[in-house]
């Protein structure tokens, strides 16, 4: 085969790429748009699939009217679609989404969801920055080479400054420093850096010389680092806090609430989305009694008490877990915070509530999970995704249980990403068949 190959993508698929064909066989092209006759670059080939990729602008013979100027590197740090104009990218994960469901799900969408937008500019809340020969930024896609986390405006260019400042301080230890976690609240008044150290070496050397660090000039509140598998404050404060009033100021259904979180704790990183999530899973999560599983730092159990539900959460990981606890604290007569797996909470629980929020990992909920989720039969079941596909494979399985899918609808938590996250809405039928209704009917 040749290594060069003239193809035209047809649509777009999840992880970032576009599906082509060639010979009978089907070739994920990276830098196209739907619709467009490009020549691709053979990166690699498997027994039924090719790999490619369009080396620049010169080689899109047939250029899309979506197509953009790039600022930086689109194989930095996921920016696959920066190249695509942003109201197509919005399309484009909707008919990822209806995809997925259709080949996936067994069900067929009525149109593809809706994806509400989202500023492209300093959105993210939370990044993981790899430390390599003296710096530190994202992994070039598919290598381990770095490439400036900063040119690609995901982070906040005193995110990028923070991170700059400190890995100097590293000096020869640096190398035992895989990573460094860079964590905000939404109005960046908030910054702590988390180290981690590479598997089987340990930081400590470099301890007294982060705990002596000047936190104004570095623009930082905080540094921590792991210690032993507990999270070590070295300097400052290892929490950021964020508000509803902060987060989610023009969130009506949001009360006024507050959560604090350190940086290895699971927190929604879209410092212009989050809010927006919030306030229609709220809206969605009609019951007086709620269980929230995969519960985070409490970004939806802790709205929930506070509007009057009695709510369970339920959270495995120990650092999220004790985040959860502390942002619990006000609202005990209405919150139990429970430290287990999902699956082991579910299999000994009588009743999963009048509603229940999930909100896995991107591996989706586990066969035992969602087995035991159906044992209870909450009648509504409100599931956040992160990936289109493990979405579509559990709602096979709850259609199978006799769950209706009643919305969906994407948010654009990851912009110039090939990311979505979606809301599900499920109600507990007697029907495997149904079709959704469409967002927000």
């Amino acid at each position: 085969m040749s290594r060069i190959l003239e193809l035209v993508a047809e649509r777009a698929v999840p992880g970032g790429r576009m599906l082509a064909r060639h010979e009978g066989r089907i070739v994920l092209v990276a830098g196209a748009i739907p619709g467009e006759r490009v020549r691709a670059r053979v990166e690699r080939i498997s027994k039924h699939t090719v790999w490619a990729r369009v080396a620049g602008p010169g080689d899109v013979i047939g250029p899309s009217p979506d197509r953009r100027e790039t600022a930086s590197d689109p194989a930095c740090g996921g920016s696959v679609y920066a190249h695509i104009a942003y109201e197509r990218q919005l399309l484009l994960k909707g008919e990822i989404l209806a995809d997925a469901f259709r080949r996936i799900g067994h069900v067929t969408l009525a149109s593809p969801p809706s994806v509400s937008g989202s500023p492209a500019g300093g959105y993210r809340m939370r990044s993981r920055l790899h430390v390599r020969d003296g710096r530190a930024g994202f992994f070039r896609e598919g290598t381990h080479v770095l490439c400036d986390a900063g040119a690609t405006g995901q982070i906040l260019p005193e995110a990028a400054f923070a991170a700059a400042r400190v890995v100097p301080i590293l000096g020869e230890h640096g190398r035992a420093c895989d990573a460094i976690i860079v964590s905000e609240n939404a109005a960046a008044t908030e910054r702590v850096v988390h180290l981690e150290a590479r598997e089987g070496q340990r930081l400590d050397d470099v301890f007294d010389d982060l705990a002596a660090i000047n936190l104004e000039t570095a623009g930082l509140t905080g540094v921590t680092a792991l210690d032993g598998g507990d999270v070590l404050e070295l300097a400052g404060d290892a929490l950021v806090r964020d508000t509803s009033a902060t987060l989610a100021p023009h969130a009506a259904a949001a009360p006024a609430v507050s959560w604090a979180r350190r940086p290895t704790s699971f927190f929604q990183g879209n410092r212009h989305m989050t809010g927006t999530l919030l306030e229609r899973v709220l809206q969605l999560s009609e019951g007086g009694r709620c269980v929230d599983l995969y519960a985070g730092v409490g970004l939806f159990s802790v709205p929930l008490a506070a509007s009057g539900r009695q709510v369970v959460a339920v959270e495995s990981e120990g650092s999220s877990f004790e985040d959860l606890d502390l942002n619990a604290a006000p609202w005990r007569a209405s919150l139990e915070t429970v430290r287990a797996t999902v699956e082991s909470w579910l299999a000994g629980a009588a009743s999963a509530g009048d509603v229940c929020v999930v909100d896995p990992p991107r591996t989706g909920m586990t066969d035992d999970a969602v087995a035991a989720l159906v044992r209870l039969r909450p009648p509504r079941l409100v599931y956040v995704s992160c990936d289109a596909p493990t979405l579509a494979r559990d709602a096979a399985k709850l259609s199978a249980a006799g769950y209706v899918l009643a919305s969906i609808e994407g948010f654009d938590l990851f912009p110039n990403t090939a990311h979505v996250e979606t809301v599900a809405v499920f109600t507990a039928g007697q029907s495997a068949a149904a079709l959704p209704l469409e967002p927000g009917r």
